[in-house]
Parts: structure tokens; C-alpha cells; sequence
């Protein structure tokens, strides 16, 4: 398959092409490694602006676990010349919005605002990234903010039965590992573990910035320059941008092929899936395709076999994550614990369907038709926008605009979704479910005895 994306090298310093809808792409490194892009957006009159940094859960140490997402909440609590109020205030006195995202493999700190304040917020992000303080009283305050953050998680089942399924499937890999931690590790987590994390990720030559919607990219450098400089951060110094991720898939020993969290509610929430594609595989259109078809959407396998049919859930569809060496999939439904059993069997029994018959040519047109409408519609948003930029900077290496994501998808063949499909059903298999459901749910399903919890 002919690749029409474009490549973004580490080693160039400025770049700058037009993507579909006309909007402008560029892309600026400067010396110190600090990368600058921006998507110009016609007829824009706000933009979301991320400040990324190419550090996540998976890359922690036994000392310093939670601490990526411990350290994104702190960098709201102030800095040298702000108070947490101060930060809060600049973004609400214009009716901006903002807020940061910890992930496996990287953070974000992000906001949307009217065109004419998108100058602060580069400055008051680029002020909390250089310049917290992690305050030792704050810092105490704010690790019970996490606890009560992590208990509330915990009260809610599909998020214990997606943490454990993650450890079902990675096992002791770094991605199978939650990403606020667990109550034990941001109890035991000090400060200084969190400064030294700190001080040892947030650098010129990691961080990476990413405006999309009104923006004008000389402005937006200008900008930047100005506000690392008012941090004392060393622009002049030659360094080359963080390398990406390896994209070789890492070898991965499954943790547990059955896990059963008993908790006394009203549904099971239950989980069926194996390992997937990592970010960069070829075949992530393929697979795109395939999770439309068996469980995207209301017209899906999974939707109309179990809820339209047969009425056995109310949630039920598939979803496929991806990461830089590695990534999973899986297929998810929410039922009557009496039913549990039925509906995991049902999921297998439609996956296993796809890879021994293939999909047909209609599935294959509706697929491409709620892909195509879906991918254009998510693009009306400057958040996606954004959010695209900083992916592609940091895990991919490369920028695919619209026409070339359709492009992709409409190369996809029915012998294509089989093919990956066949390979996918012959991987490793993990159930995960938590509510009130018996040791033996799934015992003709899993190759062993449930771990109970």
C-alpha cells in the first residue's frame, strides 16, 4: 500500500504542506528541540491548544508508579508566579476551557479558547509545565484529591473490568499496569520521586506542541519562544527532539485468561479479547474496518445478535487501542449476571464467525460509509485537530489527513478483514468480568480456572 501521509523527521526544522479542507500544516523544531505544530483552520474563530510531553504510565518506575498522573494534577497547583486560583481564573475569565489527560504513553496538558486568548494560554501552560512548584503542602492535599479520584473509579464497574482486562491481557508489561496507580503506590509515592519525574521528562527536547483552529504559526512560535525563555529554559542549546518508541512489538506474556472481580450489583460487565495491533502496523485500517463491522456501531454483528435480537444487553461493542509496540482488542457488553455466560459466548461465537466466513460486500460499504462520515465529523472539532497533531508527532512519525485515512480505509478488502481477523481469534484469549458471577460463568470458554477477587 502506497503510504501518501507525511513523514515528519526529527532532523527537520521547519515543514509546512496543505492537508484536506484547505487548512494549513506546519511545523517548526526549534534548536533546543522543542517541536511547534499548528493546523490553520479556514473560517476558525477558536483553537485548542496541547502541550505534550512523551511520558506516561508505562515508562514509571516501582518508586515512582502514579506518578505521571499524580504530577498532571499538580501542575495546576501553582507555580514561581501563579497560584492554582491565578491559573484557574485565566482561563474562566474568558470562557476557555482547561484541562489535561495522562495516558500509557504520553501527557497532555490542553486548552480550547476564543482566538484572541490563545496567546495566554501559551503562556500559562508553558508556565505551569517549566515552572511548579509542587508545593509540599499541596502535594499532600492533592494526594487525597487522587485516592478519592481512584476510589470513585473503583465504584464504577466498566472501569475495574477495562483496568483488569488491560492486566489480563499485558500481564506484568508497563501497559498493563493502570495509569493513576493504585491507592498502595499513590500512598507510598514521595514528593521527591515526583520531582525527580519532573525534572527528568520535562525538557526542551521532549515537550511538543500542538495548536489547531485560528492560529497563525509565526505568532504561535514567537509566542512559545517568548514564554520558555521567561522560564529561564536554555533555547540556544542544540539538541535533537526525544527519539520515538521502539515500533517493534515487544514480546508480551498474557497475565491471566479468566479474571472475575465478584462485586454484589446489578449487571456483569464483561470483557472478551486478545492482543491487537501496535499504532503504526499496516494493517490499523484493516482493523478499523473490522471493529466497525462487529461491533461500531447500531447496525454492527455484536449490537443486532445481542441487544436487537436477542435483547440480552443494553451496551455492547468492540474497541481496539493501540500503542506504539503493541495494542489489544476486545469486545465489551453490560448484562443480567444470569446472562453473563450467553453473552460471552455469543461475542466468541460472532468474532469467530467473522474469521471463518469473512464479511460481506454490504457490511463492507457500511463500514466505509460510517468511517468516512464518523472520521469528517470528528474533524469539525479543533480538539480532534489537536489531538491528531500531538499523535502523530509523537507516536507515529507521520501525518495522514483526511483524504489519505479514506483513502487507507477504502483499500481495505473483505479478504482483509478475514485475513486479520483469522490471525487475531488464533491470539491468546482473556475474559474478563466483574459483578456478581459464578467461578464457572466461563469455564468452557477459558483455558483455566477463573482468578477470583
Amino acid at each position: 500500500m502506497a503510504n501518501g501521509a507525511v513523514s515528519l523527521p526529527l532532523d527537520l526544522a521547519e515543514l509546512s504542506f496543505t492537508a484536506s479542507g484547505d487548512s494549513l500544516i506546519r511545523r517548526s523544531v526549534l534548536p533546543s528541540g522543542v517541536r511547534i505544530l499548528s493546523e490553520q483552520v479556514p473560517g476558525a474563530r477558536s483553537a485548542t491548544i496541547g502541550y505534550w510531553v512523551a511520558v506516561g504510565s508505562r515508562d514509571e518506575v516501582p518508586e515512582t508508579y502514579g506518578s505521571t498522573h499524580f504530577l498532571e494534577h499538580l501542575l495546576f497547583k501553582g507555580t514561581l508566579k501563579r497560584s492554582a486560583l491565578d491559573i484557574a481564573v485565566s482561563f474562566d475569565s474568558v470562557g476557555g476551557e482547561h484541562n489535561a489527560a495522562t495516558a500509557k504513553e504520553y501527557t497532555c496538558y490542553y486548552a480550547k479558547i476564543q482566538d484572541r486568548d490563545l496567546g495566554m494560554a501559551v503562556d500559562v501552560i508553558a508556565d505551569m509545565l517549566t515552572s511548579s512548584v509542587l508545593d509540599a503542602d499541596e502535594f499532600e492535599n492533592e494526594r487525597g484529591v487522587i485516592l478519592e479520584e481512584l476510589a470513585m473509579a473503583d465504584d464504577d464497574p466498566a472501569d475495574v473490568t477495562s483496568e483488569r482486562f488491560f492486566e489480563g491481557v499485558f500481564g506484568d508489561h508497563p501497559l498493563g499496569r493502570p495509569i493513576g496507580g493504585s491507592a498502595e503506590t499513590i500512598t507510598a509515592v514521595s514528593r521527591d520521586a515526583v520531582w525527580n519525574h519532573y525534572r527528568a521528562n520535562y525538557r526542551a527536547q521532549d515537550l511538543v506542541i500542538t495548536v489547531a483552529g485560528a492560529v497563525d504559526h509565526d505568532e504561535l512560535v514567537a509566542n512559545v519562544t517568548a514564554a520558555l525563555l521567561r522560564a529561564d529554559w536554555n533555547l540556544d542549546a542544540n539538541a535533537l527532539p526525544v527519539g520515538r518508541r521502539d515500533a517493534s512489538a515487544g514480546a508480551i506474556d498474557r497475565g491471566s485468561p479468566l479474571t472475575i472481580v465478584q462485586r454484589p450489583i446489578e449487571q456483569a460487565n464483561v470483557i472478551v479479547g486478545v492482543p491487537g495491533l501496535a499504532a503504526a502496523d499496516s494493517r490499523r485500517a484493516t482493523l478499523t474496518v473490522l471493529n466497525s463491522i462487529l461491533g461500531g456501531g447500531m447496525s454492527s454483528r455484536l449490537f443486532q445478535e445481542i441487544r436487537e435480537k436477542r435483547g440480552l444487553a443494553y451496551s455492547v461493542y468492540s474497541f481496539a487501542p493501540s500503542y506504539s509496540d503493541a495494542g489489544l482488542f476486545g469486545v465489551y457488553a453490560g448484562c443480567s449476571p444470569s446472562k453473563a455466560t450467553q453473552v460471552a459466548e455469543l461475542m466468541l461465537s460472532e468474532f469467530r464467525r467473522l474469521a471463518r466466513k469473512g464479511v460481506t460486500d454490504e457490511e463492507m460499504r457500511r463500514a466505509s460509509g460510517q468511517l468516512s462520515g464518523a472520521s469528517a465529523l470528528a474533524l469539525e472539532d479543533s480538539d480532534t485537530r489537536m489531538s491528531r497533531l500531538g499523535r502523530s508527532e509523537i507516536t507515529l512519525g507521520e501525518f495522514a489527513d483526511l483524504d489519505e485515512a479514506l483513502r487507507r480505509i477504502a483499500l481495505v478488502t473483505p479478504a482483509d478483514v478475514r485475513e486479520l481477523a483469522e490471525e487475531l481469534v488464533a491470539r491468546p484469549l482473556s475474559i474478563t468480568a466483574v459483578g456478581t458471577v459464578a467461578p464457572d460463568a466461563f469455564a468452557g470458554l477459558a483455558e483455566s480456572p477463573a482468578s477470583v477477587s
